[in-house]
């Protein structure tokens, strides 16, 4: 199984980010703002290693967007052999992931919830129906809400109370059920707190 189901507040603690954006991981950070294990408190943070700081931005990203190693190193290949800055093309690649763009437009609360919503068939592209978590979008391409989707309360509820705003390279529409990627994601309208230049000089070695 590619995704990550152990506990999401250990892995928040040790990467000091709420990776998953629940309300326990926020508890958590709050409460017990130290890694975790018997020597969290006292493991000294001002003296890591180089090595250290890109490993844990390449875990804040690859946690963060759901994928496993080889997915994510796979992801970075691509994003090598294209024109451009190597990071801000990775970024680009993980943003344009289906189960990513429905959680930018408010139909999930978070990220693992957009990717069962896409996994269980509730998602369309251009009027085709894709039930698959890593489907990579393009410009142009219209997103909808199947039917039933739309009747599911917990989609209702995203929508109204969260009221997520989407980044401007998505358009949504007025009802909320559909979208379409209006142009390819920049650098500056990914929120993602990670330094993508530590990652590319972790894999570059």
């Amino acid at each position: 199984m590619s995704r990550y189901t152990g506990p999401r507040s250990r892995v928040s603690r040790r990467l000091g980010v709420n990776v998953w954006g629940t309300k326990g991981e926020t508890v958590a950070l709050e409460r017990r703002p130290y890694p975790p294990g018997e020597h969290g408190r006292t493991r000294r943070r001002g003296n890591v290693s180089e090595y250290l700081l890109q490993l844990q931005e390449k875990q804040k990203a690859r946690y963060t967007y759901g994928l496993n190693e080889r997915q994510f190193r796979n992801v970075f290949k691509e994003a090598a052999r294209q024109k451009g800055v190597t990071g801000e093309s990775m970024l680009r690649l993980l943003e344009l992931r289906l189960d990513n763009v429905v959680y930018r437009l408010g139909w999930g609360v978070t990220r693992p919830q957009s990717r069962q919503l896409v996994s269980h068939g509730h998602i369309s592209v251009n009027d085709k129906r894709v039930d698959i978590p890593s489907y990579r979008l393009r410009k142009g391409d219209v997103l909808a809400l199947r039917d039933k989707a739309r009747q599911m309360v917990v989609v209702s509820w995203n929508l109204d109370v969260l009221d997520r705003t989407p980044p401007a390279w998505l358009q949504r529409t007025d009802d909320g059920f559909e979208a379409t990627v209006r142009e390819l994601p920049v650098r500056e309208q990914i929120d993602v707190p990670v330094r993508e230049q530590l990652i590319v000089e972790l894999y570059s070695k």
